[in-house]
């Protein structure tokens, strides 16, 4: 499950490259936000010339209420395209048209009050593979002042939107800061403790950090591996762990940590 999302604009094609080699676990070239008006059509052609199934990337169009939106349908299905996410996601009929245009997966772009409010739809249509939380534009549209208290509430709704919807956990929005990696640990460990599963980052430094934050620390895959033995060494009796019982979801717990350790081992 990738934990970092890197934006990389579309109109810098010598910028892919370099994207793809920051370390994030997906890139997202951008042709919406990154892009002006004037050089979307540029933009997307350099794209269509650059995707190669030999570097899979993501790649965020234009909005469905934007006069490039049809144009951006027809990359949905190109070798080399990963998957789409769609901004200021409202529809379903929306996602249903890049599955159908052969988009591999579809990311919706959760930052409006309409998004929000068709969340669930949004999810369990074919093709979602998770959302995507666009908080600095969610907080615009709501009249918003972007704070932890502000949008804890949508954060915890659409972790489980994303549950109840069977698909993987959401993304969490950017950190725009860029000379402020104490801000950048924050955001990242908040988003894992309220169950997101990764981040959107817009700097290529920024991805260390985060994979790191998402990541088990030495201390929890310390805690994990006591449970575990201990549970293992009590024949199924009642065991505590440094002064705390031990019940099923405790060693679940355990066991989704330890998995986590050993998956990034191997990789």
């Amino acid at each position: 499950m990738n934990r970092t999302y890197l934006f990389v604009p579309g109109n810098r094609p010598e910028r892919y490259a370099k994207a793809l080699a920051a370390g994030a676990d997906a890139v997202i070239i951008d042709l919406e936000d990154a892009v002006a008006p004037a050089e979307k059509t540029a933009a997307r052609d350099a794209l269509r010339a650059w995707l190669s199934p030999a570097h899979p990337v993501l790649v965020r169009i234009n909005s469905a209420d934007t006069a490039w939106f049809e144009d951006d349908l027809a990359l949905a299905g190109l070798p080399g395209v990963a998957g789409v996410v769609l901004p200021k996601a409202e529809q379903a009929g929306d996602v249903a048209r890049l599955v159908a245009q052969g988009a591999p997966a579809v990311l919706p772009l959760i930052e409006s009050a309409l998004g929000f409010h068709n969340a669930l739809d949004l999810a369990r249509q074919p093709g979602v593979e998770r959302l995507l939380f666009g908080s600095i534009d969610f907080s615009v549209d709501l009249g918003l002042t972007e704070g932890v208290e502000e949008l804890q509430y949508f954060r915890s709704q659409l972790v489980l939107v994303s549950r109840l919807a069977g698909i993987q956990p959401p993304v969490d929005g950017v950190t725009t800061t860029l000379d402020d990696a104490g801000r950048l640990a924050d955001d990242t460990r908040r988003a894992r403790r309220y169950g997101f599963g990764g981040k959107l980052c817009i700097h290529p430094r920024q991805v260390a950090p985060v994979n790191a934050a998402f990541a088990p620390s030495e201390a929890e895959a310390a805690w994990a591996l006591r449970v575990l033995q201990a549970v293992e060494n009590t024949d199924g009796a009642a065991v505590a762990v440094d002064g705390k019982m031990v019940d099923r979801p405790v060693v679940l717990q355990a066991q989704a940590i330890i998995e986590e350790v050993r998956r990034r081992t191997a990789s």
